[in-house]
């Protein structure tokens, strides 16, 4: 059997996060959505169905995976699996049924031939003949659904990983508060001591090469990627970290998707925020509006009701905050955003490659100027930006254009207005 995970026509309801990669290359828990599908199928993933633009960068951190090509799927019974689909709990189905969710295609098993599938459409076209069962699963509609099932998929990973004991070295003076079982250290990873481990809620990882600076205190569920650095941090329950991370102050029921930091004090919550984000000093989000009720965000021209009182902040690739920035419940930042201080919450919807500066919008220094930044923070990580990479990000800028210029336009004329007054 061939598995094929794709991505439906709502990809846009996963912004920003999903602007750079692929649905199925998203994080909740310790594994990406596409790991969880792969494990519970018993098998490797064979091919993709995603979004044009993100073929050659999702080629490149997927070696050996077909890539919107099913011509390896010839002659083969071929299982489909959106990418949606939450893996936790999730049975693969032995009838060749066309499973649906909201009329979105859920999963497909098939015999048909399906080599000249190359996208959604023509996916869920084929399917549609196809005898119909409605989808009986854990579906992931937004973005924060990811963050708040984190806490439930960083206790299914660990378990599903099978892994405890301390492979790596934990100080006599390091403390373990809860069940020993309920701790993986894993190889090169150093705990220094004056550090508290509880695991009294949830289990925690720290995975290879991880150093847990003194001071630090984790509480389980929690979930840190490789050669990482909690640097005397506060690590709330629910939280997600790396790889490559470099975390300090406050974090809950967090996911830093890797390479990002959030080195000093501050407070960060119930968020989502994705690589190569640098987070400045005392950059603080509110996760809990002051009447308790649910919190809103704004995707594209869409304001969602998430229904969830606790929802913080959803932060694209390659963000940078100035220290002091303040960001509001729901508040979502485009990719390559720079997000200057004010002393008061920032707008709630800040457009890709615009810099807030001045309480105003603008375009900063432009597109070229953004390359170049990221090129050196990559770098600097071992990682370089590769073609691919800025390929997407041109790629992104020029589908972001419409709303970013009538922001920084709406921005002019409140300014004119109010030199007029």
């Amino acid at each position: 059997m061939k598995l094929v995970i794709f991505e439906d026509d709502q990809f846009e309801q996963f912004y920003p996060l999903a602007y750079v990669r692929g649905i199925f290359d998203l994080k909740t828990g310790a594994t990406t959505l596409g790991e969880k599908i792969a494990r519970a199928s018993g098998t490797g993933v064979d091919a993709v169905l995603l979004r044009s633009l993100l073929t050659a960068v999702t080629s490149e951190a997927h070696p050996g995976v077909a890539v919107n090509d099913l011509s390896g799927c010839q002659g083969q019974e071929v299982l489909f699996v959106n990418a949606r689909v939450c893996g936790i709990g999730w049975s693969v189905p032995t009838e060749p049924d066309a499973q649906w969710k909201d009329d979105r295609l859920a999963v497909w098993r098939t015999r048909e031939d399906v080599t000249k599938i190359a996208d959604y459409t023509a996916l869920a076209e084929a399917a549609r003949s196809a005898p119909r069962a409605e989808f009986e699963g854990t579906w992931f509609g937004y973005i924060w659904d990811l963050m708040l099932a984190n806490p439930e998929m960083l206790v299914a990973d660990f378990e599903a990983a099978d892994r405890s004991g301390i492979e790596g070295e934990m100080h006599p003076q390091a403390a373990v508060f809860g069940p020993d079982k309920r701790l993986y250290v894993g190889p090169g990873a150093r705990v220094h001591p004056f550090v508290c481990i509880d695991t009294h809620q949830g289990p925690v990882t720290l995975e290879e090469g991880v150093e847990v600076h003194p001071f630090t205190r984790i509480e389980g569920p929690c979930y840190v990627g490789r050669d990482s650095i909690l640097l005397g941090a506060k690590v709330r329950e629910g939280c997600s970290i790396g790889p490559m991370c470099r975390v300090g102050g406050e974090i809950e029921e967090s996911i830093l998707h890797g390479y990002s930091n959030k080195y000093h004090d501050g407070f960060l919550g119930h968020s989502y925020v994705g690589e190569w984000v640098n987070l400045g000093a005392l950059t603080t989000n509110s996760d809990l509006k002051n009447d308790y009720t649910g919190v809103s965000v704004k995707i594209g021209k869409r304001t969602i009701d998430t229904g969830s009182p606790k929802v913080g902040s959803f932060i694209g690739d390659h963000v940078k905050t100035s220290i002091g920035t303040l960001l509001n419940t729901g508040t979502f930042v485009g990719t390559m955003a720079l997000l200057m201080a004010t002393g008061s919450p920032l707008p709630k919807t800040i457009p890709a490659f615009s810099w807030y500066l001045n309480a105003t919008f603008s375009k900063g220094f432009g597109l070229e100027a953004l390359l170049k930044t990221a090129r050196t923070t990559t770098a600097r990580r071992g990682r370089p930006l590769t073609e691919s990479d800025e390929s997407v990000l041109r790629d992104v800028h020029g589908q972001t254009k419409p709303e970013r210029d009538e922001t920084i336009r709406r921005a002019r004329r409140i300014a004119a207005s109010r030199q007029g007054t």
